[in-house]
């Protein structure tokens, strides 16, 4: 698989109530509370890919990937990210881990910061997923420390696009990663499984999805560059609990990142059913977001999400193209959200745009 290097972030809100507003626009405002508007201008950063945030004792710790270190950025207002204080956590330096670190997530776990990433030894059919530990209050104090690396399987399989979440007071772990080792066609798949701790599984890899569908399947750009060989892809879990309770949702992106076909599914498990079974899981059977070539827009994918400071709006971040002869990165097509997301409605608001260039 290939990682792309981005300019700038798109941040949408996502309000799960009726759905008003414009939906549409590139630059203006999004409400923070029913009371209180923030102000914005695009782009909110120069350049970034794999966008993450959380939100944690009044700021805000954003990540993103940078091919050989790991960044964290804190501010109280996540649309001035730009003049956000920032720290390199970590520069690797064992050959095996040091290059390609994509995708990071920093998340708060029994009154410590982890953050998960991939990396691998400039061999992309390598990667694997680390974790590194932070015991202070604030990750922005102390340091960093090598933790461990997450064994997903027993033969090792690539793994990618760590994400950790809460269930029956229990952890789980999502991400995207091979069956078995790649030979002449590579097809990314998305696994969960339970953890012992948040660097240990405590369970076998449980396969619950595929790209299988005809919209998850592409990965010939016609208008510019495709691999040597098929990619097949589902990457990039997002997990994301329903407001009212009922659902865990999985966003997670597919088709190839280089094409403008690159776009979001969502898998759906009922609260009280068994995440550890793959009957749980209902994919949705057409994209929940994707390009929208009469808006100019092209491609949707890679996103993360997490609450506006006062809880009420679940906010994503992701990225955009609007350019199509560039031809990757993210686009919003909201008609299928609602169904998607089990009748819920959705607020879309759009915070910035991005225009990529290919990472060697």
């Amino acid at each position: 698989m290939l990682k792309l290097a981005y300019i700038v972030a798109l941040i949408f809100a996502v309000t799960f109530s009726s759905c008003t507003g414009n939906s549409g626009r590139k630059s203006g405002s999004v409400e923070t509370t029913e009371k209180q508007a923030a102000t914005f201008t695009n782009p909110l950063l120069p350049q970034g890919a794999d966008p993450w945030s959380v939100f944690h004792n009044g700021f805000y710790y954003y990540m993103q990937t940078s091919p050989d270190s790991l960044v964290l950025w804190k501010t109280a207002d996540l649309t001035d990210l730009k003049n956000a204080p920032k720290k390199t956590i970590w520069i690797p330096t064992e050959p095996s881990r040091a290059r390609d670190l994509w995708a990071p997530e920093i998340h708060y776990i029994d009154k410590k910061w982890y953050v998960y990433y991939a990396a691998d030894d400039g061999d992309t059919d390598n990667h694997q997923l680390y974790v590194l530990e932070n015991e202070n209050a604030d990750p922005f104090e102390e340091e960093f420390s090598f933790k461990e690396r997450i064994s997903t399987d027993k033969d090792n399989n690539w793994a990618i696009d760590a994400s950790l979440f809460e269930y029956n007071e229990e952890l789980y772990m999502v991400w995207s990663g091979w069956q078995t080792r790649r030979i002449d066609t590579e097809t990314q798949c998305i696994y969960i499984a339970k953890m012992q701790n948040p660097w240990t599984l405590a369970s076998e890899r449980v396969l619950i999805s595929k790209p299988e569908l005809e919209w998850e399947r592409h990965y010939i750009n016609e208008s510019g560059w495709t691999p040597d060989y098929k990619i097949f892809v589902n990457e990039g879990p997002q997990p994301l609990k329903s407001p009212n309770g009922k659902y865990i949702h999985i966003a997670y992106s597919a088709s190839g990142v280089w094409t403008p076909y690159y776009a979001l599914g969502m898998l759906t498990a009922t609260v009280g059913s068994d995440l550890l079974d793959p009957e749980s899981w209902v994919k949705s059977q057409e994209p929940v977001f994707s390009q929208s070539p009469e808006n100019g827009v092209y491609g949707s994918g890679h996103n993360s999400f997490f609450k506006s400071p006062d809880g009420k709006e679940i906010i994503s971040c992701t990225m955009p193209v609007i350019q199509k002869q560039i031809l990757w990165g993210w686009a919003i097509h909201v008609r299928h959200a609602p169904r998607s997301l089990n009748g819920m409605k959705m607020i879309i608001r759009f915070l910035a745009c991005l225009l990529p260039h290919q990472k060697n």
